[in-house]
């Protein structure tokens, strides 16, 4: 499924995080911010897990702001296994 973020504090305008039914990272876009860096980021979170990227990447800095475009990569993909967490537990109520 494909998720959009909207990053808090960072050059990029939108990230775009599609996550499998295992919740591996398929592709990462991002909208804006600095092209080469945001390209490296969403290739190398290709692959991956939401957790092991939420452990790389949170807490990043980009110099003396308190976040970075991989730190907010972490955030969204917080923000998605919350509500993956919240959709499974909704569809075992309904069942």
């Amino acid at each position: 499924m494909v998720y959009q973020y909207t990053p808090r504090g960072v050059c990029s305008r939108e990230i775009r995080i599609d996550v499998d039914d295992n919740q591996v990272v398929r592709s990462v876009g991002f909208v804006g911010g600095c092209s080469g860096n945001t390209q490296g980021v969403a290739a190398l979170a290709r692959g991956r897990t939401i957790d092991e990227l939420v452990s790389a990447l949170g807490g990043i800095r980009c110099g003396l702001k308190s976040t970075s475009c991989p730190d907010q990569l972490a955030q969204a993909l917080k923000a998605i296994q919350q509500e993956i967490k919240k959709e499974s537990t909704g569809a075992a109520e309904t069942k």
